[in-house]
């Protein structure tokens, strides 16, 4: 079963991968969705919701009884169902409206709330990232790791800014601060959390957080993570849920360093809406 779950989760992510690389060569016209209570930087666009149709589409098509919950026209499912399929089908919209060759489609399938296969895809640069529980993790087919670093002055950091632009951008930037207080190599803030996770799996990002992202944000790259040696709990150091949470997310050997710097900074109470 995870083997036929993982293939059609990469045919849709592909499938999925045309439809943006499609509009983004007509020139995609971007919308805000502050029509929908959001902000005029968070942003939406046709290929957002054409992208998620054909995940869906595809996932319907071969797995009837399969529930599945997406950022655009799915949030309403219930996330313990047997069979989740969990959607994003474009993760880093802002660098996408930009013309930045940093976003992705993400697919994760969970049965009973465990994670079971994840594939990310970024279209822009062919990069395929997939993971099967108990099977590791894979970058184009190649098995990867997380790093070894067990000091701070040792790594490179990602972290997130959700769209919250008051205390939530405060908390993220102290947080920060003190990253750079313990010597760490840098900050790299990229913008699609995603393929930071991937980043983080790959051992080419030591560590990232953010404090808010929702499920469809995560829920491939969390299995990534694990498959790949790594850690991942909320900024306080929670178990992980399938709601609206913040992430930490490392090579094991440095959540505790970290965890104290995420929990010293988290914003009270935690937020509940989505990330960009």
């Amino acid at each position: 079963m995870s083997d036929r779950i993982l293939q059609a989760a990469i045919e849709a992510a592909k499938l999925a991968g045309d439809v943006l690389m499609r509009y983004r060569e007509q020139g995609v016209t971007m919308r805000d969705k502050s029509a929908l209570g959001g902000k005029t930087y968070d942003l939406v666009s046709d290929a957002d919701l054409e992208s998620e149709q054909v995940i869906a589409a595809l996932i319907e098509s071969r797995f009837a009884d399969h529930a599945i919950l997406g950022e655009e026209a799915f949030q309403e499912t219930d996330i313990q169902a047997e069979h989740l399929w969990i959607v994003d089908p474009l993760d880093g919209t802002n660098n996408y409206a930009h013309g930045l060759d940093h976003f992705a489609v993400s697919i994760g399938y969970y049965e009973s709330g465990r994670a079971k296969a994840g594939v990310i895809w970024n279209p822009s640069r062919g990069d395929l990232y997939t993971a099967i529980d108990g099977g590791g993790a894979f970058h184009n087919s190649r098995p990867v790791k997380v790093s070894d670093h067990d000091q701070l002055n040792q790594s490179m950091i990602g972290c997130g800014f959700y769209y919250d632009r008051g205390e939530m951008m405060r908390c993220t930037l102290s947080a920060i601060e003190d990253c750079f207080e313990a010597d760490i190599h840098g900050i790299r803030r990229f913008g699609t959390a995603s393929l930071d996770l991937c980043l983080v799996g790959c051992g080419q990002l030591d560590a990232f957080f953010e404090y808010n992202l929702s499920p469809w944000d995560f829920a491939a790259g969390a299995l990534f993570v694990r498959e790949a040696g790594g850690r991942i709990t909320t900024g306080r150091g929670d178990p992980l849920q399938l709601t609206p949470t913040s992430v930490l997310v490392s090579n094991d050997r440095l959540h505790p360093k970290m965890l104290s710097i995420t929990k010293r900074h988290h914003p009270k109470p935690p937020a509940t809406n989505q990330s960009s």
